[in-house]
């Protein structure tokens, strides 16, 4: 471990070399805003990586994403926001506090034990709603999925598969009447409660 501390703190160093008056001209023009798209770049590289099964794709795609990671910080820490011993401290936190069968007294013994507990987790960090914490910009179809996925840990989803099915039933007869009616934003509308029914569809699947 000791190894991996001496190697991270020389990244963080190089990082710092980097953005110096002597350092690299690109890197001294960057800010967060135009780092966000190598953000979410590197991510679905790491991914594809993955899905590839490639141990070594998956090593080079991680250091990648380290480094926005690092640059983020550092960029923070430039002016006196926060720096990457405050992001280490705040995970390390959250992971305790998310873990209390682990790290205190809770006992739960399965997975679903968990997640029924993740909403009251949730709520003691202020965040009072059960579907509070998905990011805005992500893209339209995980975001719907991700919603009804965190609705369905709180009891608010259908029994089964037919039960969906009934609903898109449902959708697709208003989508039809809509179209009958030439309304271009309440069929934009019907089209966008389709989608979200068949995200639902292939969730239950």
């Amino acid at each position: 471990m000791k190894e991996v501390s001496k190697k991270f703190l020389q990244f963080i160093d190089i990082m710092k070399k980097l953005r110096s008056p002597e350092g690299c001209p690109w890197d001294k023009e960057q800010d967060m805003d135009s780092l966000k798209s190598y953000v979410v770049e590197e991510a679905y590289e790491v991914i594809e990586a993955i899905d590839r099964n490639s141990p070594h794709e998956v090593k080079e795609e991680l250091g990648d994403l380290l480094l926005q990671i690092v640059f983020l910080s550092e960029l923070a820490d430039e002016k006196g926001l926060f720096n990457i011993d405050d992001v280490l401290t705040s995970i390390i936190e959250k992971m305790i506090r998310r873990h209390p069968h682990v790290f205190g007294d809770k006992d739960f013994k399965t997975s679903k034990e968990v997640l029924d507990h993740w909403s009251e987790i949730k709520k003691n960090e202020g965040k009072d709603s059960a579907l509070h914490g998905g990011p805005k910009n992500l893209p339209s179809l995980i975001q719907a999925h991700r919603l009804t996925e965190k609705a369905s840990r709180v009891g608010f989803d259908w029994r089964s598969l037919a039960g969906v099915m009934k609903k898109l039933e449902e959708e697709m007869e208003e989508f039809r009447a809509t179209l009958k009616s030439k309304d271009k934003e309440k069929t934009e509308k019907e089209v966008g409660d389709l989608l979200f029914t068949i995200v639902n569809v292939s969730r239950h699947l």
